[in-house]
């Protein structure tokens, strides 16, 4: 009588893949996350409270968020940043650069100090957000939402004046970010100030969810552009909320108060093709989480960002 042979015994289940590993990106968050838009705003919460915060959703590095939250005393955010084990990636300047030159001094007076403090912290980035045409907070216009062909000269040319001045006095690179309700949001407007401007100074800071509200894809923008993509925002916005903000023509700063911009990964863009694309570049990024939350309850940001950036791990961030 032949024996059968003997049955293998079944080998382990397969495992699903991990995601591949984004090696180039580096996470990190912002007080604007934390619902913190202004220097002082007894709607925000306390600086000390950001930072405990950020630190404890797992966060290693922090941009400064508007000028005169975070501590101004280098020695004094050295000190509070380092114990919770926090490195600031860049810093934030507003800037109105169509209006020619004639705003060049208040401009660099009040990127002069911005800029010396992001480079005391160690950053090598300056994030430059065009002035807006309508008012943040309140949604009044303020100035023609489509600039002349002399304003674009004036934008694109002064903003290559003040990257060369930053990077020669402080030696930080500028990264130029399209906003919502500013003159550059749009692919359109964005591709022209690309265009128009030198790729050996001006680079951008792809805000995901700011080009979504506008109407851009950030993949296609990453690769059609990838060597002028300088730094990244990660948001994304509420794709119903934004149907009915276009169609009511709602200023940004009330579409926030409506939860325009949501936790991912529940909105638009998906994250996952955008940080793949980004890694694609070969060369190091800082992606920022920057959930725009204006006002929001002090309790809310704390377990979005936790949850935030069990995301991005699972993305392989």
């Amino acid at each position: 009588m032949t024996s059968l042979p003997p049955q293998s015994s079944p080998g382990p289940s397969p495992q699903p893949t991990p995601p591949s590993s984004l090696s180039r990106i580096r996470i990190g968050s912002a007080p604007d996350s934390w619902g913190v838009w202004f220097p002082d705003d007894p709607q925000q919460v306390p600086w000390q409270r950001f930072l405990d915060e950020v630190s404890a959703s797992g966060y290693e590095w922090i941009e400064l968020g508007p000028y005169g939250y975070l501590p101004t005393d280098p020695a004094v955010l050295k000190e509070e940043t380092e114990r919770r084990g926090l490195t600031v990636s860049a810093g934030t300047v507003f800037t109105g650069l169509h209006r020619g030159p004639e705003v060049w001094e208040s401009t660099w007076a009040h990127v002069s100090d911005i800029a010396a403090l992001t480079q005391a912290m160690g950053a090598e980035h300056l994030v430059v957000i065009p002035a807006f045409w309508r008012d943040d907070k309140t949604g009044a216009v303020l100035e023609d939402s489509t600039l002349t062909p002399a304003q674009w000269r004036q934008l694109t040319t002064q903003t290559e004046r003040l990257a060369h001045e930053v990077r020669e006095r402080y030696g930080l690179s500028i990264v130029v970010h399209p906003h919502a309700d500013t003159h550059i949001d749009s692919e359109e407007n964005v591709t022209r100030f690309l265009d128009a401007t030198d790729s050996s100074l001006v680079s951008l800071c792809l805000d995901t969810g700011h080009y979504a509200y506008c109407g851009g894809d950030s993949v296609k923008l990453i690769e059609t552009y990838g060597e002028r993509i300088g730094y990244l925002h990660l948001k994304q916005v509420d794709p119903l909320v934004l149907a009915e903000v276009r169609a009511n023509e709602v200023p940004f700063g009330p579409a926030v108060a409506r939860g325009v911009m949501c936790e991912p990964p529940s909105g638009v863009p998906a994250l996952e093709p955008v940080l793949a694309a980004a890694q694609r570049l070969g060369v190091d990024l800082f992606a920022i989480v920057e959930q725009d939350m204006y006002p929001c309850p002090p309790d809310k940001p704390l377990p979005i960002a936790q949850r935030t950036r069990a995301f991005l791990r699972s993305c392989g961030a």
